[in-house]
Order: C-alpha cells, then sequence, then structure tokens
C-alpha cells in the first residue's frame, strides 16, 4: 500500500508513543498489531512487551518479503487497559484506522477473548496466547465442529494445568482437601466449571474440593472462603486470581490463623513483582510454568536459546526474567512465519499461511491443525514450579519442581511443603 507522507508521519507519531519506530522509511510498509495489559491489574502480563517489540524491530529491520514483495514492518502496541471492552476497542482500531495486516495478542481472556473476536467478525487473522485453550476457545463460543476460520491459538490447557499441580500435590503428604478460589471471571469460570475445569478431575484422583463460589475481582475481604476451608481441613489451596486478589488473600489468611501445606495458584503467582510484593509470604508459593530459561527450545528468528533470551531480557531492563517473555517473543516469530510464507497480504493468504504453521519456536513447536484439540488451537509444554529464596541478586527465584507433564524440561528441586 502507498504511504503519503502525512500518513508516514502520522505513522511514525504513533509508533514513537509504543517505541516500536520503524528503522527506516519504506514506501510500502505493513503493520502487525499487537494488543495486551500494559496498565490495570493484569499489567504484569504485558510487563515485557515494549522490551520484545524493540528486539523484534532489530530483528526485523530488513523487513520482510511476501509473495515476492519487500515489506518494512510496523508494530502498533495498543493497551486493553485490563478491560475486555478496551481490548474490543483497540482492536477495532487496528483493524479499522491501522489497516494492519495481522493481530497478535495474548495476557488472559479479559484481553484475547474480546481482541479475537472483533478480528473473526472483521475477517482479520489473529494469533493468540497465555489463556488456556478452553477458556479461549468455550469462552468464545467456539462450536468444535467448525473452530474458528481467523482466529489461531496457542498455549495449553486446563487438563495440563490440573496435571500439573495435582503431580505436585501427590509429591507431599497432605489429606487432599483442597480449597478453591475461583473468580467470576473467563479463568474462574472455566477452572470451576464442574465438566471442563477442576472439580471433575480432583474427584476421580481422591481430592476433596472445597468451592466456596465465586467472588468479583478485587476483593477486599476473604474471611467467607478462608471460614469455610479451615471449617473443611482444607490444607492445599488452589485458583486462578490476579495478582491483588492473592495478596489480599495470602494476608488475611494469615491472619486469620490458615497455613495450608501448599498453596498453587495460577495468574497470581507467576510474575517476579507480584512474589516480591508478598514479602515473606511469598515463600514457597507453586504456580504453573509455562515458560522459562530451562525450556530447551530456540527462536526461529533471532536464534536465542530460552536461557539466552532471559539474560538478554534482564540485562537489558535489569528486571528479573518473566513468563511472559518466551510467549510475546513466540508471537512474533509466529507472525514472521505466517507473513514470509504468505502468497499476499490478502487476508484470505495470510490466514492460510498461518493455519499452516509448523515451526520450532522458544515455547516449543507450534502447529496447528495437529497438536491441540481443535485445528485453532496448538498446545505448548507445561510443568510444576516453586517460589524459594534467592541465592542471587533477587530475593525469590522459581525453580521447576515437577516435570512429569514434560520430561524435556528439567526438574531442579522437589517441591516442599510451606
Amino acid at each position: 500500500m502507498a504511504c503519503t507522507r502525512r500518513q508516514f508521519t502520522t505513522a511514525f507519531g504513533a509508533l514513537a508513543a509504543t517505541g516500536a519506530v520503524p528503522a527506516a522509511f519504506a514506501a510500502d510498509t505493513l503493520k502487525i498489531g499487537y494488543v495486551s495489559p500494559q496498565t490495570g491489574p493484569l499489567a504484569p502480563f504485558g510487563e515485557a512487551d515494549k522490551w520484545v517489540i524493540e528486539q523484534m524491530k532489530a530483528a526485523l529491520k530488513n523487513g520482510v518479503t511476501v509473495g515476492g514483495k519487500k515489506y518494512d514492518v510496523q508494530v502498533v502496541l495498543k493497551d486493553s487497559q485490563s478491560s475486555p471492552n478496551r481490548a474490543g476497542e483497540v482492536a477495532n482500531d487496528l483493524i479499522l484506522k491501522e489497516k494492519v495486516a495481522l493481530i497478535l495478542t495474548a495476557g488472559t481472556p479479559e484481553t484475547a477473548n474480546p481482541v479475537s473476536d472483533a478480528c473473526e467478525l472483521n475477517e482479520v487473522p489473529c494469533i493468540s496466547s497465555v489463556v488456556p485453550w478452553q477458556p479461549w476457545f468455550f469462552g468464545r463460543k467456539g462450536d468444535p465442529a467448525k473452530g474458528f476460520q481467523w482466529t489461531y491459538h496457542v498455549f495449553w490447557g486446563l487438563e495440563d494445568v490440573i496435571a500439573n499441580f495435582t503431580n505436585g500435590w501427590k509429591s507431599v503428604p497432605t489429606n487432599r482437601k483442597v480449597g478453591g478460589l475461583f473468580p467470576n471471571d473467563g479463568d474462574g469460570n472455566a477452572w470451576g466449571d464442574k465438566e471442563l475445569g477442576f472439580p471433575k478431575p480432583l474427584s476421580q484422583m481422591g481430592f476433596t474440593l472445597t468451592d466456596p463460589g465465586r467472588f468479583q475481582n478485587g476483593t477486599q475481604d476473604f474471611s467467607a472462603q478462608i471460614a469455610k476451608f479451615k471449617a473443611e481441613g482444607v490444607e492445599i489451596v488452589t485458583g486462578v486470581v490476579i495478582p491483588p486478589d492473592a495478596k489480599t488473600f495470602l494476608t488475611q489468611a494469615r491472619q486469620q490463623g490458615f497455613r495450608p501445606k501448599v498453596i498453587t495458584l495460577g495468574k497470581a503467582l507467576l510474575f517476579p513483582g507480584a512474589i516480591e510484593a508478598l514479602g515473606d509470604l511469598g515463600d514457597g508459593l507453586t504456580t504453573e510454568v509455562w515458560w522459562s530459561p530451562s525450556h530447551p527450545f530456540t527462536s526461529s528468528l533471532t536464534k536465542q536459546s530460552a536461557k539466552q533470551l532471559a539474560d538478554a531480557y534482564e540485562a537489558g531492563t535489569k528486571r528479573q526474567w518473566t513468563q511472559p517473555i518466551g510467549f510475546a517473543h513466540a508471537l512474533f516469530e509466529l507472525a514472521a512465519s505466517a507473513l514470509a510464507r504468505s502468497k499476499s497480504l490478502k487476508n484470505t493468504d495470510v490466514r492460510d499461511a498461518i493455519a499452516a504453521t509448523d515451526l520450532q519456536t522458544v515455547v516449543g513447536q507450534v502447529k496447528w491443525g495437529g497438536q491441540g484439540p481443535f485445528r485453532n488451537v496448538s498446545k505448548t509444554p507445561l510443568v510444576l514450579g516453586q517460589w524459594v529464596k534467592g541465592k542471587g541478586k533477587y530475593r525469590y527465584e522459581l525453580v521447576i519442581v515437577n516435570n512429569e507433564a514434560f520430561k524435556q524440561i528439567p526438574a531442579t528441586a522437589a517441591l516442599k511443603p510451606i
């Protein structure tokens, strides 16, 4: 597409604000949209995105060739503000105003689902991640017989997180009584679903689940849940909560004398900053690990190993590595691969190239139509981690404590009760 001086100046200004300024002016430019939570309670999911986009500017500085024609690449980052409504709005901006060739999105159902829905409605190719596939697929009313036409997803599923959590719990002595914290949101409703979520498999494995019911994100008082857990003799707490709610629950549990042997929470305990904010309460907490420096994978785009990518992030930001780095990076690997294989920038050609993907990435192999329950879903590996007191410059470190679900990722310690 031709780019007038006014259009270029406008785009350059917008991209300067996102830290994604094109390396050089080119007459033909393709835009990749990226939507994630940069602000709000889900912001830790987007913490690494600006750094990854800077890395992509270097990796894609020579542009990409699509259907024999070379294009400069611009990345337009939009903030969902941790709001589903806002996520949908900025996705529409990318589609209707920025005229992006495709959209990438990540960071819980509250961002990825409305973005995917906007792309499906407007027939724009989309690759999403960092949402278990069930809340992404079924949360969007997906039909297993049909799937989706324009939206493709890469991540693990609830069956994987359940397997990892229970593998860890079985390795320590408890009474197998589990308390569930499932909020009234996309993740919480999926994790607590009697058929799709935790209740059925836990019962089949001999665990007793106490589920006090859904609560709203941002809850300031967990006394009712804590009282219920104490009354039922709960020794394991699980669930999927946002970081502020985890801090509220853990602080009040300690104050009210509730001391479970194992606390394994999705979402809230993924990030170093969230664990540091907990102080002494962070020691020994367990969570799923979807990407780490220990993962034995390499980027198809930059040839960095997972460890090299994490080291580069720490050197460049002076912050501890965080799990979303790998998936933000992998989304661009997938976009670059699909564009390079596409016959043209026509939406159907880009979509067909995405669907045909079979790529080794820094998060593992991605292959739609062969590595997941439906043709729109490609699954990635998952292991279990525990936060332990750091031996180096960081207060806490995340170590792999159970790798039964994916042996190629080495476990470096055994799970210890709190």
